[in-house]
């Protein structure tokens, strides 16, 4: 498969995404615990996770509690799943690999699409 039929597919994906309707849906609810009642352990995990983030990603699109991203947020419960998950996440989006910010957007959107994931 060459690259303009990839990017061409990814395009697709991003279009059906868009189109889909999500009002109305039901959303899972999932406890989360606020900064202002975080541990010193859940504190580490956060900052631990987001110092290995790019610059440019250090302003979370949905944030839902001072500035922390509700995916991230969803994983407070569990400090040592949260900073193991997104610090894996972190490190994949490093400079020093040879994918570039447009790229990783176009497979983090896929993703997205792929798991009807809309944020």
């Amino acid at each position: 498969m060459g690259r303009t039929t990839i990017i061409s597919s990814l395009f697709q994906l991003v279009r059906a995404a868009a189109s889909l309707e999500y009002a109305g849906a039901l959303m899972t609810w999932i406890k989360t615990i606020p900064l202002s009642d975080a541990s010193a352990e859940l504190l580490r995990a956060l900052e631990s996770q987001r110092s290995l983030y790019p610059k440019e990603y250090a302003t979370p699109v949905f944030p839902v509690d001072q500035g922390v991203a509700g995916i991230v947020a969803s994983h407070s419960l569990i400090p040592d799943a949260l900073y193991h998950a997104f610090a894996t996440f972190g490190v994949l989006l490093s400079p020093d690999l040879p994918l570039t910010r447009r790229q990783h957007e176009m497979i983090t959107t896929a993703v997205s699409v792929t798991n009807r994931c809309f944020y």
